[in-house]
């Protein structure tokens, strides 16, 4: 360490004062006109400018302009390995797909650009506050990734290339939103489970595991650093990452069988050069961004959501996307009747009924072989455009036939003795093996508005003959997820339980995800004989009997905040009609009827221990403001600008009217 500012400042290189002060510049003549001299706005022509300062030939200045963004993290010298880390394996080799997707618009005549915006990982921050920025992120990068684009007044088209939980979803809005332009979204895959050891969503419980006396310390430090099994790409499990992926290409945004590639691999670097000839043809088509995600391509992808059994999440990220797109946003009805009509057919990490890592469901042809049974059954509109430039129906023609789907299952066969047929299955192997659709929206005195369970997770042992969950006992209430947490750990929750979390809703803390919580609950000896309510979200790996979202939140006056410790709770989950409630029943000493509860949550305070937090930063605090207004959770967290402005506007009004004594008139 420097002792002092000259110790600090003393350099040994003499090359730093042999400084130039003029250079040449480029040589050449740029391929100006009389008509662009006279016509172009002068950004343009500074423009053509900058490319040959920046090293581009003069003469390659009249190819077609392709921007590409990424979410890339970190930098790697030039043997790949790290000088500075990123902040996930997601965005950690995705320069890589830069690069093939740049390479291929040149070789086409295009010029490529490059722009960046990084993300950070769910998983990093669980537990701490890096999570209030988690959400509230995704609306941030979805606005900078605009303004990049439209910053870019020349571009002609636009790749994204993206990965993981708020980075893929930001890039999706961002694109969806470019209605004019043609784009496409280049998924960033998966890394690789170890040979031995656990996967990246179950080691993120080795301290619960460990305080429990259910793993030692040389088990957790071995297990912890083997996970990440390869450098770069999503977790290895079917979670927001990994089901964003899906999104994308269910949507036509991505090429097909592009979802859940394994990064690094040739195939993977193959999906970016495709994409790049894919986005070239699109603009000598002239079909563009409107032209492909449309309301019948949502549809498409919630479909696709429910056969795979994605991530919660993707109802937060799906109506965003919508709403971007200019198309209609999807209600709970219409989350409710699409999963009441699909079958679940992938048995994936981490729902099961075989816990696959998501490398075996590429394998075993992802995304267009479920597409392939979801036809048989007449769920999608095949007539959709992808940006294949073909329909749908032709895109899945193409698949059902082609060498690429056999060699893929042949590589399955080979190299892990796993069958296609049992990672992705027929709608009717899928009901031979009891898999039900994936979502249900319990609503009751303690959730009017409704909340989410991925019911298709629940422990089957918890699971009655008729497809019932049912759980009934007093609540231990905590009002933060630390909280809990250390419950949990201090070993005060127990087999039987119901754990009620609140006060972590968007007003809370950003509407932080609690897979800390979750994820322990799954892997402790004991938890799946334990219910968890609250107003907070989940990680799309998240399973058992958790409940999440449930509106309104505490601290918007909802009846979960008034819950304490002791209250008689009913928890009613029919995983087969996907149906359920949550209800308050008075105490074990004076048990009311599910509308006595009603009325006796209206009249009682909030607990006064549900508070937000006191880190909560002033950006979340903005953030969970304007959303609140413009529709809230259930509407995708997006920003209504017009609704925005009409609240102001009414505010701006109401406070011209105050008196002298600051009381409305």
């Amino acid at each position: 360490m420097a002792n002092s500012v000259n110790e600090l400042m003393n350099s040994n290189n003499p090359d730093i004062y042999s400084i130039k002060t003029k250079a040449l510049g480029p040589q050449g003549k740029l391929p100006l006109t009389d008509q662009m001299l006279r016509e172009e706005p002068s950004g343009n022509l500074f423009g053509m400018t900058q490319n040959v300062g920046m090293g581009w030939k003069p003469t390659k200045l009249n190819g077609k302009q392709v921007l590409l963004l990424s979410t890339q993290g970190g930098m790697k010298d030039i043997n790949g390995d790290p000088i500075a880390l990123g902040y996930h394996t997601g965005h950690w080799e995705v320069d890589l797909l830069m690069k093939e997707a740049a390479r291929e618009v040149s070789e086409h005549g295009g010029i490529p650009f490059a722009g960046y915006v990084s993300d950070p990982c769910d998983g990093r921050s669980q537990g701490t506050t890096g999570m209030f920025d988690s959400l509230a992120y995704r609306n941030d990068a979805a606005i900078v990734f605009r303004r990049l684009i439209r910053s870019l007044p020349t571009r002609q088209a636009a790749i994204g290339i993206a990965t993981c939980d708020k980075g893929l979803p930001a890039m999706m809005i961002a694109m969806a939103s470019m209605q004019e332009l043609p784009t496409v979204v280049i998924p960033g895959g998966v890394t690789l489970p170890p040979v031995y050891g656990e996967d990246a969503g179950k080691v993120q419980t080795i301290s619960a595991r460990y305080s429990n006396n259910e793993l030692s310390l040389l088990e957790a430090a071995d297990l912890g650093c083997r996970a990440c099994a390869t450098p770069g790409g999503g977790c290895q499990f079917l979670g927001t990452a990994a089901t964003a992926q899906v999104v994308s290409e269910a949507l036509g945004l991505s090429v097909p069988h592009s979802a859940l590639a394994p990064s690094g691999q040739n195939i993977w670097r193959e999906m970016a050069r495709q994409s790049a000839r894919a986005v070239i043809h699109l603009e000598e088509q002239g079909i563009t961004t409107k032209d492909i995600v449309t309301n019948a391509a949502i549809r498409n992808a919630m479909v696709v959501h429910a056969a795979f059994g994605g991530s919660t999440n993707l109802l937060l990220h799906i109506p965003a996307i919508a709403y971007a797109a200019g198309c209609n946003i999807p209600t709970v009805e219409d989350w409710i009747e699409i999963n009441k009509t699909t079958p679940r057919l992938v048995s994936v990490l981490p729902n099961g009924p075989v816990h696959h890592p998501t490398i075996r469901a590429f394998l075993a042809g992802g995304v267009p072989e479920v597409m392939l049974h979801l036809r048989s059954l007449g769920l999608l509109d095949e007539d959709v455009m992808t940006v294949t430039g073909r329909t749908l129906r032709e895109n899945l023609d193409w698949w059902e036939n082609s060498e690429r789907r056999e060699r893929m299952k042949q590589i399955l066969k080979e190299q892990d003795n796993v069958d296609a047929s049992d990672v992705i299955m027929s709608p009717s192997a899928a009901l031979e093996r009891g898999m039900h659709s994936t979502l249900t929206f319990p609503t009751g005195n303690i959730a009017p508005e409704g909340s989410i369970i991925k019911s298709a997770s629940i422990d089957p042992e918890k699971i009655d003959e008729n497809g019932v969950f049912y759980h009934r006992n007093t609540a231990k209430v905590y009002t933060s997820e630390r909280e809990a947490m250390k419950a949990i750990k201090n070993g005060e929750v127990f087999a039987g339980d119901i754990m009620v979390v609140t006060g972590c809703g968007p007003l809370g803390t950003g509407m932080e995800e609690t897979y800390q919580l979750t994820s322990a609950l799954k892997h402790l000896s004991y938890g799946k004989h334990v219910t968890l309510l609250t107003d907070a979200r989940f990680s799309g790996v998240s399973t058992g009997a958790c409940i999440g979202h449930i509106g309104p939140e505490g601290l918007a006056n909802g009846p979960i905040g008034k819950l304490r410790t002791g209250d008689l709770i009913e928890v009613y989950i029919n995983t087969k009609e996907l149906e359920g409630h949550l209800h308050f029943l008075g105490t074990p000493y004076n048990e009311v009827t599910p509308e006595e509860g009603s009325v006796i949550l209206a009249k009682r305070p909030v607990n006064p221990d549900v508070k937000p937090s006191p880190q909560l930063p002033d950006d979340t605090r903005l953030w969970a403001a304007l959303q609140a207004v413009s529709g809230g959770t259930w509407s995708g967290s997006i920003y209504d600008v017009d609704r925005i402005i009409e609240v102001l506007k009414a505010g701006e009004e109401a406070l011209k009217i105050k008196n002298g004594d600051g009381y409305l008139i």
